[in-house]
């Protein structure tokens, strides 16, 4: 099924990444930090507020995909990101999702298995 909205041109996307990382200097200034994923786990928790959907969220995928505490927190770094790039302070549900899709086609397409090497 094709997406009824127009493609964004290259301007566009660049114009969100800009935005997104200026969002970020702005926000992380006088902490060391310069972007998301630079962000340490005490950094994460105070600069990554969840909704509560997409806290709920987050917690089953943690469960439900039996992740480690650094996975975890790359998600959280994507989902900021992707927050950021949406104009988003907040992380929404729709944010997180889009991380945990980023993770499973990740671990589809690139995990390379020991008797490949």
């Amino acid at each position: 099924m094709a997406d009824a909205r127009p493609a964004e041109s290259s301007a566009e996307i660049r114009k969100r990444v800009e935005a997104a990382r200026l969002r970020q200097q702005r926000r992380y200034a006088g902490t060391g930090v310069t972007c998301n994923a630079r962000l340490t786990p005490a950094l994460l928790k105070e600069y990554c507020v969840l909704t509560p959907e997409a806290d709920r969220l987050l917690a089953a995928a943690y469960e439900r995909m039996g992740l480690s505490g650094r996975s975890y927190d790359r998600l959280l770094r994507v989902a900021r990101t992707i927050a950021d790039l949406a104009g988003s302070e907040e992380i929404g549900p729709d944010h997180v999702a889009e991380a945990i899709q980023f993770r499973n086609l990740d671990r589809k397409y690139w995990q390379v298995s020991a008797k490949e090497l």
